[in-house]
């Protein structure tokens, strides 16, 4: 869990300094409106890649490492079942 705590911070970091010197490398005689949108887009750009490194950190996790709570299951079943506009009645005497 480290590591990938580790990994995304060091992702994050790098999108930084990737922006900072490609703002400094004479594109800063755009004008304000061309520097606005640059900004914008990688800005968009650059949060649109760390979620996606989320996503794919998200998605290498163990599936089976998780179980769900029989207690939260119980009552989760018995909401669903449960017919509208009526208390839970019968799941608090099961209790």
């Amino acid at each position: 869990m480290l590591m990938s705590v580790e990994r995304l911070f060091t992702v994050r970091i790098k999108l930084i300094e990737q922006q900072v010197n490609l703002f400094g490398t004479g594109l800063t005689n755009l004008s304000p409106h061309a520097m606005t949108l640059l900004s914008g887009f990688v800005a968009v750009i650059s949060v649109n890649i760390v979620i996606a490194f989320y996503i794919y950190m998200a998605m290498k996790e163990p599936s089976n490492m998780h179980q769900p709570d029989p207690k939260f299951l119980t009552h989760a079943k018995a909401s669903v079942y449960q017919p509208t506009g009526e208390p839970m009645e019968s799941l608090k005497k099961q209790e």
